[in-house]
């Protein structure tokens, strides 16, 4: 048995469900998508106490089946004006399962700035913030965990999120207690500091009940098994998500100077200081650490603890997508100087992929140059402080660029573009154009999909798979890290989650609940007023040749839509 909660921030009233079965499973991604249909949240304003905030995890939750423990986050998005799901790594998921809570839906908002608790037995209460307030994350956490011990999970809201920046994203517990897992994407963050929520506290617990603990327990070893024999999660446990910036760099595909480039060093003549490879070197040799799990029991480890010259941690994680936006798209070669400013953005709260597109569009708007550490600083310094400017710089790329009057901004439905340039790794460009959730990187990615000579019919039909089975993977709580297995062994995963919930869900369970979950992101997007114009890639794509591939995006949105509804009708 599991519990979902409609919480009303304003009245502090708690409204609780018991669910069991197939209601557990569909959860994260899908659950969101069909909440905020239901609850027809499309035409509200997505920062007004009528935009809910839900959470939620999936049916693996607090157990040690590895990378299940993902917590998925929703809402309309401020920062998109469409359907949200952010999800991030952490102990949030795992505290949820551990607590039998399938999920909350926060509604309306809270009179005054407070901490939500949820203690071991289920029990939810406020208290006062007003000691937390305007502090970055990692102070809140410690005078958080001076408050209530180390056996908590925390989500927390940044200062950016308390006045509601849309670079905000809401920052979770790490296994080390390290507030630095983010669901990070469209703006949740500024959602939260709307609520007036400052932080969410988690009790820890005990491994949730399941239908055939024994059997489950069973699946857990296999699952191991399975990936630890899987040469894809291999080189994710030797070199980490940070080894995808050598293969983008070798294709050319890696944002570089506000995309004007695909590839910031020639490997040939130079090395590549911000690559997997040499990253991992380099962080070895100062005794950093290079396999670290994000969350409870996940045996993949591609994050890492990145130590300075004298072996003093600076930052965890140091990880693709940023190294590709807030590394070399703002011109930055120095693993050090990528790794302080990482640190400081996790203090901050925010996504480190829309900050980096930020930063980008204001460097080809002349307010800073390239490679420049300290203009980087003090424009994060102005989102610290919550400057005239610094809320600017906080509404995101799409708004930067108009501000400036610049001409080539980065964004798909106005979330910045994530670390994969459309014009050379094809397949997640259409992606990025046809999902509802705006240019996001956990939609369907395909770097190394083989785009030579391929026709829109081809890329399109390779995209529309690869985003079923993503959504499959955030409805589930699944890291997207593992679907070397996953995505191959779909009988092993159903007959897992039957044993865990008394369902009898057969392997093509995976395929319906991801199209079904793409079907309402749709649907909301529909209703809330997008049209094909909104799926196009910024003119610049279509204009520009880039470097040193010399290649211009072939497709447009009307061509890829069209090709959509023919191979899906």
């Amino acid at each position: 048995m599991r519990y979902y909660h409609q919480i009303d921030l304003a009245s502090k009233q708690v409204t609780t469900e018991e669910w069991e079965g197939e209601a557990v499973v569909k959860s994260g991604r899908h659950l969101i998508a069909k909440t905020l249909l239901e609850q027809n949240v499309a035409k509200v304003d997505p920062l007004s106490p009528a935009n809910p905030l839900i959470f939620s995890a999936g049916p693996f939750a607090g157990s040690n089946f590895s990378n299940a423990n993902r917590v998925s986050v929703g809402c309309k998005s401020p920062l998109t004006g469409g359907i949200k799901e952010a999800n991030g790594g952490g102990t949030f998921g795992f505290a949820m399962g551990q607590l039998h809570i399938a999920g909350f839906t926060l509604h309306n908002a809270c009179e005054q700035w407070s901490i939500m608790h949820i203690n071991k037995a289920g029990e939810i209460t406020f208290h006062d913030a007003n000691d937390v307030m305007n502090m970055g994350t990692f102070e809140t956490a410690e005078k958080l965990h001076e408050k209530y011990g180390k056996k908590i999970s925390l989500g927390i809201c940044g200062p950016v999120g308390e006045y509601q920046g849309l670079l905000s994203g809401i920052s979770f517990s790490d296994v080390d207690l390290r507030p630095s897992r983010l669901a990070a994407r469209g703006g949740v963050g500024a959602v939260l500091g709307m609520k007036k929520i400052k932080a969410i506290v988690l009790e820890l617990n005990k491994m949730p009940s399941f239908h055939d603990r024994k059997k489950v327990m069973g699946a857990v070893k296999e699952y191991k098994k399975l990936l630890d024999a899987s040469p894809a999660v291999k080189a994710f446990q030797d070199i980490g998500t940070a080894m995808v910036a050598d293969y983008t760099n070798h294709v050319g595909g890696l944002p570089v100077r506000n995309f004007a480039a695909g590839r910031a060093v020639d490997t040939d003549n130079a090395i590549f200081k911000l690559g997997g490879d040499a990253l991992r070197e380099l962080n070895l040799s100062r005794g950093g650490n290079t396999t670290h799990a994000c969350m409870p029991g996940c045996t993949i480890q591609c994050s890492n603890v990145y130590a300075d010259a004298d072996g003093n941690e600076v930052v965890s994680p140091v990880e693709y997508e940023t190294i590709g936006l807030l590394g070399t798209n703002c011109g930055l070669t120095e693993p050090d100087d990528l790794a302080q400013l990482n640190w400081i953005a996790n203090d901050l709260g925010v996504d480190t992929i829309e900050l980096g597109g930020m930063i980008g569009v204001l460097m080809e708007a002349g307010k800073g140059k390239f490679g420049d550490v300290p203009f980087m600083e003090s424009v994060l310094q102005e989102l610290r402080d919550g400057t005239d400017i610094g809320k600017i710089y906080a509404q995101g790329t799409a708004a930067v660029g108009e501000h400036f009057n610049v001409a080539r901004v980065p964004v798909i439905k106005r979330q910045a573009i994530s670390a994969y340039d459309p014009r050379v790794i094809e397949v997640t460009g259409i992606t990025m154009m046809m999902t509802a959730q705006g240019a996001d990187h956990t939609a369907g990615n395909l770097p190394q999909y083989d785009c030579k000579d391929k026709d829109a019919a081809e890329l399109v039909a390779a995209s529309i798979d690869i985003q079923v089975v993503s959504a499959a993977a955030d409805s589930l709580g699944l890291c997207i890290f593992g679907r070397s297995v996953t995505n191959e062994r779909l009988d092993f995963i159903a007959n897992a989650i039957n044993d865990a919930h008394n369902v009898e869900l057969k392997e093509g369970f995976y395929h319906e609940i991801g199209r079904e979950a793409l079907a309402m992101e749709h649907q909301f997007n529909v209703d809330a007023g997008f049209t094909e114009a909104d799926d196009e890639l910024p003119a610049f794509f279509y204009q520009e040749q880039l470097p040193p591939s010399n290649k211009s995006a072939r497709f447009h949105s009307d061509e890829v839509n069209q090709t959509a509804r023919s191979l899906q009708s």
